[in-house]
């Protein structure tokens, strides 16, 4: 099978560090494309960024949808997009948040999300209660790192994550982490294996649930919500973007 891994904001390191994870537990079988936007924000932190990073994402997905990809995993932990993205292809699409804390609640009663920055916390609360997962995310934990500084082996946050991981294990008793962005799929298994417990990456879950979802031939459903867009005239500058009923 054919899977686009999309990571929504520009930087194309973060977007090779994510793929190197993915393809790492992919099957045999499986071909992961990965890309990311060449317009809109280095990073995505808080609302702002997401809205200008979503345009792009969609460019990217549709040509994914061109080239035979069968299903898409969004790799940013905002889950930026994704209900555009599933009425905009039939496939499946997996946000790397969605993926992560359906995981954790199948290997632990309660786990914390330890994410980047304070202005991305509400944000991911409302992913929280949006996936139903309320009863089992003790808290979401910012270590105030900035996202690019994940690119940057000598920025110290790696040290940040590690300590707010910590808080989270004794401040909230929580039985898991989570990781909450795509720049620290990395992280998981060093993390997992200091503090003995499991360490949650987005990005390598969605990889296997996006996976189960193709090989069990379920797509996204057209019914309502998720339809393709009507067919409708845009102005200006997304005038190429207007839907003409089914995109991809």
């Amino acid at each position: 099978m054919k899977l686009l891994l999309v990571n929504p904001n520009t930087t194309a390191s973060m977007t090779e560090k994510a793929a190197i994870a993915a393809r790492s537990v992919a099957s045999s079988g499986t071909e992961i494309l990965a890309s990311n936007p060449s317009d809109g924000p280095v990073s995505i932190e808080g609302y702002y960024d997401e809205v200008f990073s979503i345009p792009g994402l969609l460019e990217e997905i549709r040509k994914g949808a061109v080239a035979g990809c069968q299903g898409t995993i969004i790799a940013c932990f905002d889950d930026t997009g994704l209900d555009a993205a599933r009425c905009q292809v039939a496939g499946p699409v997996v946000g790397i948040c969605e993926a992560a804390v359906h995981m954790a609640s199948m290997v632990s009663n309660s786990f914390s999300i330890v994410t980047t920055l304070n202005r991305s916390v509400p944000a991911l609360e409302g992913l929280v209660l949006k996936y139903g997962m309320e009863r089992h995310c003790r808290r979401v934990r910012a270590s105030e790192v900035p996202v690019l500084d994940l690119e940057d082996p000598n920025s110290g946050g790696r040290k940040k994550i590690r300590d707010e991981v910590a808080l989270a294990l004794s401040e909230d008793r929580s039985e898991a982490i989570v990781l909450g962005c795509a720049g620290m799929v990395d992280l998981a298994r060093d993390l997992s294996e200091e503090f003995q417990v499991p360490v949650i990456d987005g990005v390598t879950s969605a990889v296997k649930l996006v996976e189960s979802l193709v090989s069990l031939g379920l797509q996204t459903s057209k019914r309502n919500g998720y339809a393709f867009p009507r067919a409708k005239t845009y102005l200006g500058r997304f005038q190429s973007d207007q839907p003409s009923g089914r995109i991809c």
